[in-house]
């Protein structure tokens, strides 16, 4: 009895197959099989025809009939691994020997199919072929997070106008393909934007790749990305193909490479990828996504920064505002850390008083988010806020941060310090009157 569409679980369920075998009934037997529990499942009668399906599209696994005309399944791998082939591989055959065993271990096939088989014996080898490159691809994505800064990582947390913006628009971008560029200061949190963004999509259950390409050096940065073929036998995939089906985020796009960057341009105008030393561009499905803190307007007249590049990435730019401009979610977030902090270090929890949060409501925070983040992980670590953060106020809590009154002065306080003191002008800004803004002051006599 053939095991139900559901019994393999998600495994097979995103992954596109190619058959190839010169017999019609093995073929069709096989795409029966499969095509219930896999994305896509195609096939091919020949070595020449699988050769040009490869062209075409991305296949996570070919299940390989060895013995055709005019060519062996074990000759075309080792044929297809110069020019660039990336897919796992089971051998099917009715001939079995040592010597072929051994050839098709030296070729790098997965795994190794008896004819004639039962359906469960091909979706097993299929699910456990499966299973350890998905495995691999996935330790490999999680080795390279590592390597970045574990900071990037959250919610895009606050209620502010200006970030409300911010969210409206990845609602708006979500279900499009169309590349983003994220631009704003260091800290204003452009890879949580581009997260959110993917966690929005319809590729949130395939993988989303971060790439810093400022911490990358030059040299290798082609390789990292586009992956190498070195003589048909080494081969390293790229952070382009482990992405495959989901969201690429190239982060510090202005520090890319000349040479990398006419690259980029030609992965995102054909959407294929070729890996360094490979003789076949490899077709592929990802939202691309970038992000800089530099000027790429200036960077293009510096000439740092093709300009054809620029505007092909420059589709959508969604501007991170500075965390002064969106004042009104620091209490908010200053709240959120100090609790994630205490929870995840082990540490008490510190109070935040009144008086504290008048003074975190009224720093200019130049770091922006990433600043007042750091700032509270050091606090919590240390037991107390430093001399300028600390406050010795008497109510903490939920009153501190929700109480009306509390809550209009660290407001006011903000204004009247945008407004380099002149209380005229935040009273206009405010719209209320002068006298207003006189009695409040002298009430908090700060």
């Amino acid at each position: 009895m053939t095991p139900g569409p559901d019994a393999y679980g998600p495994t097979l369920a995103g992954a596109a197959i190619l058959v190839v075998d010169d017999e019609p009934g093995m073929r069709n037997f096989l795409v029966k099989i499969l095509e219930p529990r896999v994305r896509v499942v195609a096939q091919a009668a020949s070595p020449v025809e699988a050769t040009a399906l490869l062209d075409q599209a991305h296949f996570d696994l070919v299940i390989l009939d060895n013995v055709m005309p005019g060519k062996t399944g074990l000759d075309w791998v080792a044929e297809q691994k110069a020019k660039g082939f990336f897919a796992d591989t089971i051998m099917i055959t009715a001939y079995a020997d040592l010597e072929t065993a051994i050839q098709a271990l030296r070729a790098g096939v997965s795994d190794f199919v008896l004819k004639p088989f039962r359906a469960n014996q091909i979706l097993n080898a299929v699910a456990r072929t499966l299973d350890r490159k998905f495995l691999a691809r996935d330790n490999t994505l999680l080795k390279h997070a590592l390597e970045v800064d574990a900071g990037t990582r959250g919610q895009l947390l606050g209620k502010s106008p200006a970030l409300n913006e911010v969210r409206d628009m990845l609602v708006r971008l979500a279900p499009l393909p169309t590349p983003v560029l994220f631009s704003g200061a260091t800290g204003t949190g452009k890879e949580i934007a581009a997260r959110t963004l993917h966690a929005m999509s319809d590729r949130v259950d395939k993988p989303f790749v971060a790439v810093n390409c400022a911490t990358i050096a030059p040299d290798r940065i082609a390789h990292e990305l586009f992956g190498v073929v070195e003589g048909g036998e080494t081969r390293s995939a790229g952070l382009f193909l482990l992405a495959e089906g989901g969201t690429l985020f190239l982060d510090e796009v202005a520090q890319m490479p000349e040479q990398v960057q006419a690259a980029l341009l030609r992965v995102l105008e054909d959407q294929r990828v070729r890996p360094v030393g490979a003789e076949r561009d490899i077709p592929l499905d990802l939202r691309f996504l970038f992000a800089t803190n530099a000027d790429l307007a200036e960077a293009v007249e510096a000439g740092t920064f093709r300009a054809d590049l620029y505007h092909r990435i420059n589709v959508v730019n969604v501007a991170m505002p500075l965390l002064r401009e969106r004042s009104e979610d620091i209490v908010e977030l200053a709240a959120l850390f100090t609790g994630q902090f205490a929870t995840s270090l082990g540490m008490p929890k510190l109070e935040l008083d009144e008086e504290t949060l008048l003074k975190l409501r009224r720093y200019d925070w130049p770091g922006n988010v990433r600043e007042l983040r750091n700032l509270i992980e050091r606090s919590v670590i240390l037991g107390a806020f430093p001399d300028e953060f600390r406050g010795a106020g008497q109510v903490t809590g939920a009153e501190a941060i929700e109480n009306l009154e509390l809550v209009t002065q660290r407001h006011i306080m903000h204004v009247l310090d945008q407004c380099d003191g002149n209380r005229a002008e935040a009273a206009r800004r405010l719209g209320v009157s002068r006298k207003t803004i006189d009695r409040k002051v002298a009430g908090w006599a700060v």
